[in-house]
């Protein structure tokens, strides 16, 4: 998934490709893992830095993070979606009724 960024213009990395990373804690392909701590992506850091950068605008985060695990998926082979969106969205605080 090289070439999509997210408000911080972090750049999705290749494992042992060319692609600069411009911020901490930028998901590596095709393991998505963090480049920076090597917990799964989104690592905490990242996700506590999302949250700050998306702010209000949570519809614009879920496309983000909605592009993030389709390419997880594929690259990942994942056969049980749950996990996986549980990783991507599972970490979102939930929105007061």
């Amino acid at each position: 998934m090289t070439g999509v960024a997210d408000r911080s213009d972090v750049m999705v990395a290749e494992a042992g490709g060319n692609a600069p990373v411009a911020r901490e804690h930028a998901p590596v392909t095709p393991d998505w893992t963090c480049g920076t701590c090597g917990a799964d992506w989104p690592c905490e850091p990242k996700r506590d830095r999302l949250l700050t950068e998306y702010g209000e605008d949570r519809a614009m985060l879920s496309v983000y993070l909605g592009a993030c695990l389709a390419a997880a998926a594929e690259d990942l082979h994942a056969p049980g979606a749950t996990s996986l969106r549980n990783r991507f969205f599972g970490w979102l605080p939930r929105r007061p009724k």
